[in-house]
């Protein structure tokens, strides 16, 4: 009851009602009854804090978290938190954003039933190297979605999330960097958790999808986001240690680009060819039409089906 739960924590009924309807409107579910009290039903599906954090095992990642239930821009925020001398791990994460943003400065659409988060890392690394770090959180997030739903995400290079042939997350990363020394990286990633295919723009339903529409359920992002910071950390942890290689071979065998077709434009030039590899420095490695291998460092990619021939 509520007076027995004013008395275990030292406040009045009054203030039990209050927390109990602030709790309902983060979106818990709790019953109540004039006989038998308060019941809580079913948690909330909001990443707050303290469910994240409720069973987290990671040493640093996602130990200091800044929820939003909607913001301009996580990647702004944690820009300024690390500017500012934030702890590494620290998280900021959203349920929507107005001004989201992907690479390139292109809008990202954050749409409902998403999540969004962007986390800060300071890796004693060069700046050039930073290239590696959205094939590592391609591999946290798409194994995260692996263990916790089920479906098989595959990676395109550089930094999207595709499951069932569709995009179902990307990745942003940007940093600071002085000529030879990294100040931080901020990891954004946005993921389509639970959003519904209607809530999608026109322009984007035949290309996007959810994990909700390819599981037919809905998922706790909590839970997701729990898996991906956990997948991370240990990829980070063992870059740290071990270099890049064995990330590289993970990242390949997840991919759906590796041994695919791809037309790839570049601020200098368009490239038709077979994609191969990916280098010690995370570029990719293309065989171009001609037969001459291009080292792709930056630039979008479109995948050509196998059965449309030359391209």
């Amino acid at each position: 009851s509520g007076e027995e739960i004013g008395k275990a924590i030292g406040v009045s009924r009054t203030a039990v009602w209050k927390h109990i309807n602030k709790l309902r409107h983060q979106g818990y579910r709790i019953d109540s009854s004039s006989r038998k009290g308060y019941s809580l039903v079913n948690i909330t599906n909001s990443p707050l804090p303290e469910e994240i954090m409720e069973g987290l095992s990671t040493h640093t990642l996602g130990q200091h978290i800044q929820y939003y239930k909607e913001v301009e821009s996580t990647q702004d925020i944690a820009k300024q938190l690390a500017a500012g001398g934030a702890d590494e791990g620290t998280l900021v994460i959203a349920e929507k954003q107005s001004r989201g943003r992907g690479r390139m400065g292109r809008q990202w659409t954050s749409s409902p039933g998403g999540v969004y988060l962007s986390l800060i890392l300071r890796p004693e690394i060069k700046p050039s190297e930073a290239l590696w770090f959205p094939l590592i959180a391609g591999i946290a997030v798409a194994q995260a979605i692996r263990q916790l739903v089920g479906l098989q995400a595959k990676l395109k290079w550089p930094n999207d999330i595709f499951v069932g042939g569709k995009k179902a997350g990307g990745i942003l990363i940007e940093m600071s960097a002085e000529i030879d020394r990294l100040d931080y990286v901020i990891v954004g990633m946005g993921i389509n958790v639970n959003t519904r295919m209607k809530d999608f723009p026109q322009e984007l339903k035949k290309i996007a999808t959810s994990l909700r529409n390819e599981c037919g359920q809905e998922i706790s992002s909590v839970k997701l986001v729990q898996a991906i910071l956990t997948i991370l950390e240990h990829w980070y942890e063992d870059f740290s240690t071990s270099g890049f290689e064995r990330i590289r071979q993970t990242w390949k065998e997840m991919s759906n680009t590796i041994g695919s077709l791809v037309s790839v434009n570049t601020r200098e030039a368009s490239i038709k060819g077979h994609a191969l590899d990916i280098d010690h420095d995370g570029a990719l490695i293309v065989q171009s039409t001609d037969g001459t291998p291009k080292r792709i460092i930056a630039g979008d990619i479109t995948l050509r089906n196998l059965d449309e021939g030359n391209i």
